[in-house]
């Protein structure tokens, strides 16, 4: 393949692979691989499904966009009117705040694994200012192309890490693994079924799901093209995090974990260098670190374009020239979201964490009505962009099971 061609499928594949990097994190792999260790590979297609729904969503996001030159959120704060956007922008702050620290101590936690400096706590600490410091660093000066370069090594370095690991677990029983993967089949007991939610839900992360309309800004998509440009990307980018699922679910079968957050996956290394020997252990955790990277680095990058365009909609600023990067707002809450979630390093943060856990449950089923009402009236998006039946459908079935997941995070 000619250098050309390799950098213009870089360039059609660098948006969705910021997508996967970013919705991919520590939560994602604790849900996924204590999912494998509970209840076994009769949750593995939920991941599978999962990313065919957040698929659905994030198309939905891009096709108002196509559609209308907008963003979602100002079609939110347009057409469903103020408050829709205000409520939005209260769910937003306490996310910001609540993600920021789970990032950051799970990159502190994880480094600590990798290369401890002094005692566990002092080591997590460290090491969690540096990468919050680091990443806001690197989005600050290094501008959107050094940015998605870093980006794409660390979710590549990420992918491979987790897969092989998984294959390298596949390999000393390959043909159980094999039919139980191609030969799915419903939950029956309760416990399974909350399970499948779980890993239904974490899969390719909320949020951050809206960061795609804004990065796909920095290339020069328009129109039906851009649609089916974007299509194509995002169905790469949710493979790959449906495979990451899979393969975190595979590892949990054969490996159990039974820490809480991202300590699991530290057990995870523990037990793989028991099995299969030290090099596993530590392409594991090599994996671990990427995809918790990858996720603070995705957030500190897009979380201030979400702010900084729901602060341009407040002042009613809908046709300012200003790109979004270049505005205060932006580098303003780009410099709070690396500094004051710091403060969660050492304190405990329990509460703040099962709020954002059932408010993020409610997100999905929220933004997928919104796409149901938004995206089906031709006098918003015009014929050619309206939703068709099989979209349609998808996002009704994302509003009945997140709505089931967020109604199981209450009675919890």
């Amino acid at each position: 393949m000619s250098g050309p061609s390799r950098r213009s499928v870089g360039a059609t594949l660098a948006p969705g692979l910021l997508v996967a990097a970013t919705g991919v994190g520590a939560g994602d792999l604790v849900t996924a691989s204590l999912a494998g260790s509970r209840v076994g590979l009769v949750v593995g297609w939920a991941a599978v499904l999962g990313g065919l729904l957040k698929w659905a969503i994030n198309e939905g996001t891009i096709r108002w966009q196509f559609a209308t030159g907008r963003s979602l959120l100002d079609g939110w704060w347009t057409h469903l009117g103020p408050w829709f956007g205000w409520l939005f922008l209260g769910y937003f702050l306490l996310w910001s705040f609540a993600v920021g620290g789970a990032l950051i101590t799970a990159c502190g936690i994880a480094a600590t694994a990798i290369l401890p400096l002094g005692t566990e706590t002092q080591s997590k600490v460290i090491w969690g200012i540096a990468h919050s410091l680091g990443g806001l660093a690197l989005v600050r000066f290094g501008g959107f192309r050094l940015f998605a370069r870093v980006m794409q090594v660390v979710v590549i370095a990420m992918f491979l890490a987790v897969l092989a690991t998984a294959g390298l677990l596949v390999l000393r029983e390959p043909f159980a693994t094999l039919s139980a993967t191609v030969r799915p089949t419903l939950p029956q007991t309760a416990s399974e079924w909350r399970w499948f939610l779980a890993v239904l839900g974490g899969v390719g992360g909320t949020v951050t799901m809206l960061s795609y309309g804004y990065w796909i800004r920095e290339t020069d998509r328009a129109g039906l093209s851009g649609l089916r440009t974007s299509r194509l990307d995002l169905a790469v980018s949710y493979a790959l995090t449906a495979a990451f699922g899979v393969a975190m679910i595979v590892i949990g079968t054969r490996i159990a974990g039974d820490g809480a957050g991202a300590r699991v996956a530290i057990e995870l290394a523990d037990q793989l260098r028991a099995t299969l020997g030290p090099m596993a252990g530590s392409l594991f955790l090599l994996g671990f670190w990427g995809a918790v990277f990858s996720s603070l680095l995705g957030v500190w990058q897009s979380a201030p374009y979400l702010f900084a365009d729901c602060w341009r909609l407040r002042r009613r600023d809908a046709v300012s020239a200003t790109p979004l990067r270049e505005t205060r707002a932006y580098r303003g809450y780009l410099v709070a979201i690396a500094t004051l979630p710091l403060v969660l390093l050492v304190t405990t943060v329990q509460q703040v964490q099962l709020l954002y856990a059932l408010l993020g449950a409610w997100f999905m089923p929220l933004v997928a009505a919104t796409l149901l009402i938004m995206n089906t009236r031709s006098a918003w998006v015009g014929r050619e962009f309206r939703n068709g039946w099989a979209v349609n459908g998808l996002l009704a079935c994302t509003v009945a099971l997140f709505s089931a997941l967020a109604v199981m995070g209450i009675r919890d």
